[in-house]
């Protein structure tokens, strides 16, 4: 008995020994670990890549005009690159939310993001691949603000480029063109797994009530992107295009002049690296994270009919839908599931009034984003720069506070499916109400020469109206454009050409006929009205109330959506809905940038 002690303590230490080391190895795997066990890092490289993936779109947007010049395109050219990224998209997004839902869902959202920097690197590469931008003095007429003046006494100068050297760059312009092409693509197709297989991953994997708050974040990022965008677009056409090849102390034009084209292809450069490092972390994620110990996360229910959906998700987060096919089904046999589930998902009928309502929602935005800035300019008197930086500065940030609050208050609140649905109801009236008041802000039309009140006289109601008059009939003047001047006379005049002005400081203007010669000058814009800063003050803050309000029923709407459908159908539900809703604003305005899911 003595001789078996030794023995046994000394098994026992052995034991204890190892039982250690497994529990230092163990404790070093989880420190290993931890870093992408955790959803919040998750979501931090989520949000990373929604905003840039809003920047770069937001940023094309703006160099629009600038790349128009740049390669000599005609407006139908720019319409098709702006549409490139939309085609891309909706060619791929119902396999890739599908399809995708069942695989490594973090890993093709990094991959999205990789393609994504490759098209954004892409969308640079023209500028090192063409000639150095050559101006020529005189090389435009037209284009200036409120400079396109009377040509009578041949001040207006030349009409234009040199049409050979046009025909010479056309050949290198058509390369260019499809190059940008094919970049928007590339951004259109890195974008399909980004939205569906992240807001399903997050959902997957935090808590029930904790979910609207995590989803509000991601889409609050989402609009903010075109925010960063815009800016970035601002900052990087005042600097001249060529600056890294030439010496740009040599230049003689300034960013006022309508021959300069800044560098355009600086702000893909910078979204390629953020796409590039932010998708980067994704691929350090699990396909399933840990198991959370809320037993509300493991037993979700659909607000389906069927009863079998209702059921616990396997280890791995990823079930099983009954009408998907074996994993052993062919490629073809797989793809002819894909109408049968989105039959399925439109036959419920709360997915359907959802789906509904976010394609009426986002056709009002889309209009009032597309065109509120040019109402700002002909309603309020601005210029375009002030109307895009007032739109930055208020609607937008006002609505990312909206998507922030609207998945706050579900979390705080521990909304149901039905709470969310009467919270998204409810802010959608107080919405329409608001943007109902828009009739009723702006300011009265001053007198505008030739349109309102004859030349030369403000009260005449008998003279005849017509824009063209003795004082600018030979002044060639053009009616393809609007660009405003203020007389001191305090009429508005179509252009400066119209206003009989014949030099480029807008001096000398024969049809103010009403004020001494000396005094017969224009300013760029229109006559300010009485009473018309007080209404855009109102006007503003409406705005900003209407857009906060509007986005506060964003979150709850995804969170229905995702209630509504089985578990394994989330990923797809979402790749649905972005289907309608790109494709409706690529019907409705190809120009315009509206962020996928913005229902501000």
């Amino acid at each position: 008995m003595q001789g078996k002690k030794p023995g046994g303590s000394s098994g026992g230490g052995r034991s204890g020994e190892l039982q250690g080391d497994e529990a230092q190895r163990n404790k070093k795997k989880k420190k290993k670990v931890s870093c992408f066990s955790n959803i919040k890092i998750f979501l931090v490289s989520e949000c990373a890549l929604m905003l840039a993936q809003g920047t770069v779109g937001a940023y094309l947007v703006s160099v629009l005009t600038t790349l128009e010049r740049r390669f000599n395109l005609q407006s139908a050219d720019v319409g098709v690159i702006a549409s490139s990224f939309e085609i891309g998209n909706l060619a791929l997004i119902l396999f890739v939310s599908y399809f995708g839902a069942r695989g490594h869902r973090p890993r093709l959202i990094g991959c999205g993001g990789i393609v994504m920097a490759l098209g954004a690197l892409l969308s640079a590469l023209p500028e090192f691949l063409t000639h150095q931008y050559k101006y020529e003095a005189g090389e435009i007429r037209w284009g200036a603000e409120g400079r396109d003046v009377c040509a009578a006494n041949g001040s207006g100068g030349d009409q234009g480029p040199d049409p050979d050297l046009i025909c010479r760059s056309r050949t290198a312009t058509n390369m260019m063109y499809l190059l940008l092409i094919g970049a928007q693509v590339l951004l259109g197709i890195g974008a399909t797994p980004v939205q569906p297989l992240g807001v399903s991953y997050i959902d997957d994997h935090v808590r029930r009530k904790d979910s609207s708050l995590y989803i509000g974040i991601l889409f609050t990022m989402l609009v903010f992107g075109p925010a960063c965008g815009f800016i970035l677009g601002s900052f990087c056409t005042k600097i001249y295009v060529d600056a890294v090849f030439i010496d740009t102390s040599n230049l003689d034009i300034t960013p006022d002049d309508p021959r300069w084209i800044g560098a355009w292809w600086g702000g893909f450069l910078l979204c390629g690296a953020l796409l590039f490092f932010s998708s980067v972390w994704m691929f350090g994620f699990p396909q399933s994270l840990p198991p959370h110990s809320d037993p509300a996360l493991e037993s979700e229910q659909a607000m389906l009919p069927e009863r079998e959906y209702e059921r616990p998700k396997p280890s791995n987060g990823v079930l099983r839908h009954p009408l998907e096919p074996d994993s052993s089904a062919s490629c073809f046999q797989q793809l002819r599931v894909i109408p049968k589930v989105t039959k399925h998902l439109l036959s419920n009928p709360v997915f359907t009034c959802i789906i509904l309502a976010a394609c009426m929602e986002i056709a009002v935005v889309a209009g009032f984003a597309a065109f509120l800035g040019k109402y700002l300019e002909q309603q309020f008197n601005l210029t375009t720069s002030s109307a895009n930086q007032l739109l930055g500065m208020t609607a937008i940030p006002c609505a990312c506070l909206g998507i922030f609050l609207g998945g706050l208050l579900v979390k705080k609140l521990s909304l149901s499916a039905l709470g969310a649905i009467r919270m998204a109801m409810l802010v959608n009236l107080v919405s329409t109400a608001c943007y109902v008041s828009f009739l009723f802000l702006g300011c009265d039309t001053g007198p505008v020469a030739g349109v309102t009140v004859p030349y030369g006289n403000t009260s005449s109601p008998g003279s005849a109206l017509d824009p063209y008059s003795s004082c600018n009939k030979n002044c060639e003047c053009q009616t393809d454009s609007f660009t405003p001047v203020c007389g001191a006379d305090g009429i508005t005049y179509l252009s400066a050409c119209f206003a009989g002005c014949n030099s480029m400081n807008l001096t000398s203007c024969a049809c103010l006929t009403t004020v001494p010669p000396e005094n017969a000058t224009v300013v760029p814009g229109k006559c300010p009205s009485p009473g018309c800063q007080e209404a855009f003050l109102t006007f503003l803050c409406v705005m900003c109330v209407c857009s906060m309000i509007g986005a506060m029923a964003q979150t709850p709407s995804v969170i229905i959506l995702i209630r509504t459908v089985s578990p394994e159908l989330k990923s797809y539900a979402l790749g649905v809905l972005f289907l309608l809703l790109r494709l409706l604003v690529f019907v409705d305005i190809n120009y315009a940038f509206v962020p996928p899911f913005s229902l501000a």
